[in-house]
């Protein structure tokens, strides 16, 4: 996530598989990538679940409080790293 509200998701060893912008709103958040691909997703506890997976900051615990470190957008982009529910 990128600091002026666009994305770039590297899938596997693909960079750049997808890229698009990003909106939150309270505790939810909504994607729309390049081609117009929708998706959204809702944070809880701190960690942003979206499409059967649950993500959190990359080394981070999981009451990291994504959601704020997102929100307020850091200077620097911030990694999230997403992986199926249990």
């Amino acid at each position: 996530m990128l600091p002026n509200g666009r994305y770039d998701e590297t899938r596997g060893n693909r960079a750049s598989t997808y890229q698009g912008r990003y909106e939150i709103r309270e505790n939810h958040i909504d994607y729309r990538d390049d081609t117009g691909f929708t998706a959204d997703g809702t944070f809880i506890d701190g960690v942003l679940h979206q499409a059967g997976m649950i993500c959190i900051g990359r080394g981070s615990r999981r009451s990291s409080n994504l959601d704020k470190k997102v929100s307020h957008r850091a200077a620097a982009p911030y990694v999230i790293w997403c992986e199926a529910k249990k």
